[in-house]
């Protein structure tokens, strides 16, 4: 895993925040969204599941 500051993380920040920003996370929160996740990777999967839960229509819903 990268550190934080050096070349590598920050392209995988950039990346990571562009994906969320594309997936409809707003600007700022998909920044801070990027940097926790790469900063804690264990908590990913929990993280992204919370994530997904708020701005992912569920099945058989209408999305707002």
């Amino acid at each position: 895993m990268p550190r934080p500051g050096s070349h590598k993380y920050d392209i995988k920040r950039s990346r990571l925040r562009n994906e969320l920003d594309d997936a409809g996370i707003p600007d700022k929160r998909a920044d801070e969204l990027a940097n926790e996740i790469l900063r804690n990777p264990r908590g990913l999967r929990a993280r992204l599941t919370h994530v997904a839960r708020r701005f992912v229509p569920r099945p058989g819903r209408r999305g707002t």
